[in-house]
């Protein structure tokens, strides 16, 4: 079918302005720092098929990993006007317990029939959400003692909330109001989703809108296409390292083969480690969503994040693995720490077919905090979650940027100020570490440093990596400094594990130094050194 170009670029813009304010409406409706603050949350439209339209310029973690969601809701349930459902379980399109899902169908009405014209959708971190935690984000060795599992079910049926089952939920929280907030906020974005897919058919008609839909998935599967043929053919490899699950200290090797082909590509995980005791298995959406992601960034801005682009794609990651864990496994790490380094090992990979448009490795963590307890002055139960931003990696022609957030995150950090307004603790140091960069002609981003003193008795959680393996650089470039988390008390310092768990009591200082990024290219006078 022949679309008119024209009106495709406007519908390109229409749909992901639909998206675009979802997030603006969660975010301004949120009760919790971590959404309202840190933007912790993503929004997507959908077609009446559960292929992806549309999206904002959110998280790719969650946007990557958001389509299978909805088909897995798509499976399970049947809708009708004024459902939404609700779902986290990693294993049916979610990525770790605390990313919260809800779906809405969108019908408008043609010659008096409700016709189903799509679907929009958000994805939203609570900061809670149960389990042996504050923050559930644990060192577990099962999904179960991660938080409450939620399948795909009716949040709400033709327009009734299921109070049983947010009450049921409620219930087994730390921080119920706060939770019931943020879930508020989610329903209001679907709403406004949905308000404005009706105002579009309402413009244009249903056929049009419909219409264009098929037409971007087609365009941007054409120009996907297009562009993976401009790459040489062959297979490219890469495998990196995490340092460790949290329980046994091993690295866990991560391996990739990319192989071109024309103008497909098949990314083969064979050889990679068998599923871990800890929680950095990656479920299958997961290595989907960092796949999706890498090659977005070679497709450019300017074709259209849709399902089309993954069409001449497979994806291979053989069950049992820490690219496809399976049922039970512990996930919680697997989204935020080892979706980075697949992400690593993919651009290693196209490195070697197409090295100007790759960069350096960068942190290669998201640096995770949770920090949970009883705040006494306040009277009630509390929960923190962080991820803190380090340095990216140096390109072929641009230093990397520093403490910033990278990859598969695109989060804010917590203000100061929001962060002491709502929480039990002080910020005592944060700022860039000078010389963690690695070195070449164009430098890798520096990390950060943030320090927190506890005005209380808490629990913390962290989940780090590349506290023993470095970021690569690329190109005789030096790789990036590793991060390093220290416990403070009684004015000693103790070194703390990449991934561990400890209880601080009030006046402790917990400070956490994040990586930074690998260097790119040799300095002009020669191979630079570390």
């Amino acid at each position: 079918m022949t679309h008119d170009a024209i009106q495709l670029e406007v519908f390109k813009h229409l749909f992901a302005s639909v998206a675009d304010e979802m997030g603006v409406r969660l975010k301004r409706s949120a009760f919790s720092p971590n959404i309202k603050e840190r933007c912790d949350y993503s929004c997507a439209v959908f077609n009446a098929q559960g292929q992806l339209i549309a999206q904002a310029e959110h998280i790719p973690v969650h946007l990557g990993a958001m389509p299978l969601s909805v088909q897995a809701c798509l499976k399970r349930l049947t809708f009708a006007p004024g459902d939404v459902a609700i779902v986290n379980d990693p294993f049916e399109g979610g990525t770790h317990l605390p990313d919260i899902t809800l779906v809405s169908p969108v019908f408008t009405v043609v010659n008096g029939q409700e016709t189903l014209l799509g679907f929009v959708a958000n994805r939203a971190h609570h900061s809670d959400v149960g389990g042996m935690s504050p923050g559930s984000m644990p060192l577990s060795q099962e999904l179960y003692q991660e938080g409450i599992i939620i399948p795909p079910l009716k949040l709400v049926s033709a327009g009734q909330r299921n109070q049983e089952l947010w009450d049921f939920f409620l219930a087994n929280v730390r921080t119920p109001i706060e939770r019931a907030g943020d879930l508020h906020a989610q329903l209001a974005a679907n709403r406004t989703g949905i308000e404005r897919l009706q105002s579009l058919v309402k413009r244009y008609g249903l056929e049009t809108v419909t219409t264009n839909m098929d037409g971007l998935l087609a365009y941007s599967e054409r120009m996907t296409r297009t562009l993976i043929a401009m790459l040489p053919d062959g297979t490219y490899r890469y495998e990196d390292y995490l340092d460790d699950d949290g329980i046994d200290p091993d690295p866990i090797k991560i391996a990739v083969a990319m192989t071109i082909q024309g103008e497909e590509i098949i990314v083969d995980f064979e050889g990679s480690a068998t599923q871990c005791k800890g929680s950095v298995n990656a479920v299958y959406a997961i290595t989907v969503s960092a796949t999706a992601y890498v090659l977005r960034c070679i497709l450019g801005l300017d074709i259209p994040g849709n399902s089309g682009c993954m069409r001449p794609v497979t994806v291979r990651a053989p069950e049992g693995t820490v690219v496809n864990a399976t049922r039970p496994a512990a996930v919680a790490a697997g989204n935020v720490e080892t979706a980075q380094r697949i992400v690593d090992v993919l651009i290693g990979a196209l490195a070697q077919a197409c090295p100007d448009r790759m960069p350096a490795a960068s942190q290669g963590t998201m640096n995770n905090v949770t920090i949970g307890g009883w705040d006494p002055e306040r009277q009630r139960a509390f929960a923190y979650y962080e991820t803190l931003g380090g340095g990216m990696g140096a390109g072929h022609q641009c230093h990397g940027a520093s403490g910033v957030h990278s990859h598969m995150t695109n989060t804010l950090n917590t203000p100061v100020e929001a962060l002491e307004y709502a929480y039990p603790f002080r910020i005592t140091h944060y700022g860039l570490r000078e010389g963690t960069g690695g070195a070449g002609a164009f430098q890798g981003g520096e990390g950060v440093t943030r320090e927190i003193e506890f005005l209380h008795d808490a629990q913390v959680t962290i989940l780090s990596d590349r506290r023993q393996t470095k970021p690569y650089g690329l190109g005789g470039g030096v790789a990036g400094s590793t991060g390093r988390n220290v416990l403070i008390h009684n004015g000693e310092e103790k070194v703390l594990p990449g991934k561990t768990q400890l209880k601080v009591r009030a006046n402790d200082r917990l400070r956490i130094k994040t990586p930074g990024g690998g260097g790119y290219g040799m300095v002009k006078n020669g191979p630079a050194k570390e």
